[in-house]
């Protein structure tokens, strides 16, 4: 009954935002999601106990029969395992909250995304509509979305939940494709009560929705629940999603756009993004394969400058163990984005993409703006010390200081833009070992 009452509630929803797409996609962003600019991803769950490949490992073990998965598993496991049989040891006997919680904040993230239910259909917190599948009932024996939750929210991080819409082999769903998508008892009994537990209890400002593509919106009642998210729900004021709700949605409907996982694409956009990037190059889900390497601090910080300079948030992806630690190997790259943003996060954090050009000298530059300012952060430091700009035109006013050192930064008008010659640093004098940051105040074309 009392579901029923609440699916009545995201039927016949009449507040200010109606369960349309028109409505829906007119309801502005909320202002601290463009600011913070940089977040991090966490892919945990029960394919963190094999680790191997990637978070798909259940599908490619059981669905897809992925002759590398298989092999693997038949030799390490033995054929007999079920997928299932991981669950209990998924332990996270080494997981400290408040140690995570401390890594985030020094890394320069502004806001967290956990997946609290992957495509295995395992949550890490308790709901009924999951019984015996959720790691309070197995595994850990813990909330984990409530403890990472409260502490991350301690050091001023804003909380974020992905939740996976679709399970690979949960019989309600595959009823419903059966039907196709004719019946939605597992959008019913399942999916919604799952999400509505997962909202009201602990209360994410990010809604991540994935696992759509299969069926329409209409199947998954997109548009009611996030009618209700926008009205009524406890984050209704402050609550962002992204654009994962349904066939053809991706990069046409929800909040701020995704279009596809890595994506990058190359220029401005009219419509705020994300680029949710793996630290390792292929895995969201740690991979103890040597076949899956780490991208370095350097990769990782061009990541981040093109994505800020061109509009986006970059989501930055790690995976923890079985156990609940985090690998040195990405605690390494974490606190690296931190020292850096330390020194340089005048020119990523409440930013802005500045229109007027991109990647215009004689080495990669990318361009952002805040206030009378704008900054320009090189990739490699020229060994003639001499940096040619050719977008920013000067006037007498103009000045051009580096982030992280005092010491002066002389240039010449040239042809319309401006040639920087960079101070002379020795290498501990250096603001930081991977890029520099020019700040130009008092340009004409700004």
């Amino acid at each position: 009954a009392a579901l029923y009452l609440v699916c009545a509630v995201l039927l016949v929803c009449v507040a200010a935002y109606e369960p349309n797409w028109d409505s829906l996609d007119a309801r502005p962003l909320p202002g601290w999601y463009d600011e913070a600019k940089f977040g991090l991803f966490l892919h945990w769950g029960v394919y963190s106990v094999p680790s191997y490949v990637d978070e798909w490992y259940w599908w490619e073990l059981d669905g897809s029969h992925d002759p590398e998965v298989v092999d693997f598993h038949n030799r390490v496991y033995g054929p007999n395992f079920k997928y299932a049989d991981f669950a209990p040891r998924f332990t996270a006997e080494l997981f400290n909250a408040t140690e995570w919680a401390d890594v985030f904040a020094q890394s320069g993230v502004k806001y967290i995304v956990l997946t609290t239910k992957h495509h295995e259909g395992f949550t890490l917190y308790p709901t009924g509509a999951s019984w015996n599948w959720n790691s309070v009932d197995t595994g850990p024996h813990m909330d984990l979305v409530a403890a990472l939750s409260k502490a991350v929210r301690a050091r001023n991080l804003t909380f974020g939940a992905y939740h996976s819409l679709f399970e690979w082999f949960h019989p309600l769903y595959l009823e419903d494709k059966a039907s196709n998508w004719t019946t939605r008892n597992y959008v019913t009994n399942v999916l919604f009560p799952e999400l509505l537990t997962l909202v009201n209890n602990y209360e994410p400002e990010i809604v991540w929705a994935d696992g759509d593509w299969e069926a329409p919106y209409e199947y998954w009642n997109s548009t009611g629940f996030l009618a209700w998210l926008y009205n009524d729900s406890p984050v209704k004021d402050t609550v962002v999603v992204n654009d994962r709700w349904g066939q053809d949605c991706m990069c046409h409907h929800g909040g701020y756009y995704t279009c596809s996982d890595r994506y990058q694409p190359g220029h401005i956009l009219p419509h705020k993004w994300e680029n949710c990037f793996t630290t390792q190059t292929e895995s969201w889900g740690y991979d103890r394969r040597f076949a899956d390497p780490y991208q370095t601090i350097p990769e990782l910080l061009e990541e981040l400058l093109s994505t800020v300079a061109y509009g986006g948030n970059l989501l930055l992806n790690i995976g923890p163990t079985w156990d609940g630690r985090i690998l040195q190997a990405f605690k390494d790259r974490l606190l690296g984005m931190g020292a850096w943003l330390q020194i340089n996060g005048d020119a990523i954090y409440g930013s802005k993409p500045w229109p007027v050009a991109q990647n215009q000298s004689n080495i990669d530059v990318y361009y952002t703006t805040k206030g009378p300012s704008v900054y320009g952060t090189f990739l490699s430091w020229p060994l003639n010390n001499t940096l040619h700009f050719q977008a920013p035109v000067a006037t007498a006013a103009t000045t051009v200081s580096m982030l992280g050192t005092s010491k002066p930064v002389k240039f010449t008008s040239v042809g319309g833009g401006l040639t920087v010659t960079l101070p002379a640093l020795n290498p501990a004098e250096l603001p930081s070992m991977y890029a520099w940051t020019l700040r130009f105040d008092g340009l004409s074309n700004h």
